[in-house]
């Protein structure tokens, strides 16, 4: 069957090293082909990654023998078309494996939250001794409770880690998600607006859709308590950053970054400048080594396609209005 490759050079470099490109050739019984040598006729499997291109009317005309499509990357919304939909092309996506750095990054990010490492990392010259903060009822994790914004694959890992913390409450807020599900993880299923005005941290993880744009505005910025932060390690889409600078600036809120809107900030951004809030490039995602487990996920399901089994990451239409 033959398999061909949509990124960029650089990414299958990263993604496949010696011992996963051996396995690749292994699967298919040749050298993969790159989606932009040769005639594209008798491609059966296309595995996609990022830099590959959207699989249009166009493209997939070239391709009549397709039958998959197998994404070594996280989100296909700028993959997928609607003639793609159209012809029944199986889909796949390595969303869970990118979930796992995503929810690590965030974990680790809530627990320095829960001391204002990002504060005191921000202005060093301020640092005070230990014996003036040990008292100060704005640290530490104990008695705390945390918002998750989104029940998605990263944010009911990020749960799971929350749970290894005493005494601390986790609240999720997600229109379509069962209260027995959210409890089975060890969180309290709540309404955004209930969940607000109880959290000392807020971690969004909800999609990029219509109806999530700035879906976290003033209104509901300032019903956080005094103090509590925001973390967003989701989309820049579904935070209204014009009123986090107001809430910031006013000393109210803490804030940490890894996305945008726009991503990247603007270096005039006046975010960069306040101490309070903490921005990084987007490295949530899998990035370096971490990658690999892409690739993993990939030939997984690769593997899984030629032997005839059941798929456990196959991505529908009907996926693509819940998620991002």
């Amino acid at each position: 069957m033959r398999v061909r490759t949509a990124m960029s050079p650089e990414v299958f470099d990263l993604l496949f090293d010696s011992a996963r490109l051996q396995r690749l050739q292994a699967l298919t019984s040749s050298s993969p082909l790159a989606i932009d040598h040769g005639d594209l006729a008798d491609t059966e499997i296309l595995l996609t990654s990022w830099g590959a291109p959207r699989l249009d009317a166009e493209m997939l005309d070239r391709m009549p023998r397709l039958r998959a499509v197998v994404h070594a990357a996280g989100s296909v919304q700028g993959l997928v078309s609607d003639a793609l939909w159209r012809r029944e092309i199986i889909v796949t996506s390595a969303a869970d494996a990118n979930a796992v750095p995503v929810a690590e990054y965030t974990f680790a990010t809530i627990i320095l939250a829960f001391k204002r490492a990002f504060l005191h990392m921000r202005t060093p010259s301020a640092i005070l001794g230990w014996g003036d903060l040990v008292g100060s009822l704005k640290y530490g994790s104990v008695g705390r409770t945390v918002g998750i914004v989104g029940f998605s694959r990263i944010g009911r890992r990020v749960v799971r880690m929350l749970g290894q913390l005493d005494d601390v409450r986790i609240l999720v807020a997600d229109p379509f998600v069962a209260p027995e599900v959210v409890a089975a993880a060890g969180a309290e299923l709540v309404s955004l607006g209930s969940l607000l005005g109880q959290v000392d941290v807020l971690s969004l993880h909800a999609p990029a859709l219509p109806e999530t744009h700035h879906m976290i505005g003033g209104t509901e910025l300032a019903a956080l308590r005094d103090g509590a932060t925001v973390i967003n390690t989701a989309r820049g889409w579904i935070l209204d950053h014009d009123a986090l600078l107001r809430e910031c600036a006013s000393g109210r809120l803490d804030a940490v970054l890894d996305v945008t809107e726009p991503d990247p900030l603007p270096a005039d951004s006046p975010l960069r400048e306040l101490p309070n809030v903490a921005l990084t490039p987007h490295i949530a995602g899998s990035m370096g080594t971490e990658a690999r487990r892409l690739a993993d996920s990939a030939l997984d399901d690769i593997e899984t396609l030629l032997r005839g089994g059941i798929l456990s990451q196959v991505i529908t239409r009907r996926d693509m209005e819940l998620s991002a």
